[in-house]
């Protein structure tokens, strides 16, 4: 298997329907030991269980991803258990205030638009900061993105602001990582039925929306992105980096 032996990072499992959980399952199942960053006990509650049925040497390590000093502890905590290199990283973390999504993106607050550049982007290179020291051998992150980045879509407000951030940024950092042999790219996911996606206004109609009007005339399933991502952190990609890979059905190809 072509990620066997390897050890990962991953962020942003919050329950058996989060798109970074099939990535995980996926790259486990590949013999990935992985390492888990979950927000809080509340998260871990849910999460330990889920780990639990992967087996290995698995490790949950709670982290909120705008303080240094806890990503410092938990990339630390890591260090400890493995003694081993880094070889990949999945980030997917995003958050916006409920209230900067339901009106215009006119309406966002200082605050609120702070708050979703800080952990939906910044977090990004905060996280790279940390794993790029630990890829000794080389190795590859890969982050989730929208098309909201891209385009306009009503309801997507200051979070598509912020994945377009989180998008430049991932080219950035393919600019900086790249002579250290270390790969970063990002996967722009079509809409997906998870816990984060129930805030944006509109989600249902975005379902059926893409699922009448995308070339392949259907939604993706979180299958489908997990295996992209597994192919992205793994040595057949090796020679793609900076890029943002579209699985959403052909949807993103479309003008009218």
């Amino acid at each position: 298997m072509a990620n066997e032996g390897r050890y990962g990072v991953v962020l942003g499992v919050a329950n058996r329907r989060s798109i970074a959980w099939a990535i995980a399952r996926r790259l486990a199942a590949e013999g990935v030991t992985l390492g888990f960053f979950v927000l809080d006990e509340r998260t871990e509650r849910k999460v330990a269980p889920l780990v639990e049925g992967l087996g290995g040497a698995h490790r949950i390590v709670r982290c909120d991803v705008t303080s240094d000093e806890q990503l410092d502890a938990a990339f630390a905590a890591l260090d400890a258990a493995w003694d081993a290199p880094l070889s990949l990283c999945v980030h997917s973390v995003a958050f916006a205030r409920r209230e900067d999504l339901e009106g215009a993106f006119l309406d966002t607050s200082r605050d609120g638009f702070r708050i979703a550049l800080e952990v939906s982007a910044y977090s990004l290179v905060a996280v790279a900061q940390r794993a790029a020291l630990r890829m000794r051998d080389g190795g590859a992150i890969v982050t989730l993105s929208y098309l909201g980045a891209e385009r306009v879509v009503p309801g997507y407000n200051v979070m598509g602001v912020a994945k377009a951030a989180l998008e430049a940024s991932c080219r950035y950092l393919a600019h900086d990582l790249g002579p250290r042999g270390i790969t970063v790219n990002a996967i722009s996911a079509g809409p997906i039925q998870t816990l984060s996606a129930r805030g944006i206004r509109g989600f249902g109609r975005m379902l059926e929306h893409v699922a009448q009007r995308a070339p392949l005339g259907r939604n993706v399933t979180v299958e489908e992105v997990a295996a992209t991502a597994a192919f992205l952190l793994g040595p057949e990609a090796r020679a793609i980096t900076g890029e943002v890979i579209h699985v959403d059905a052909g949807y993103h190809a479309l003008g009218m």
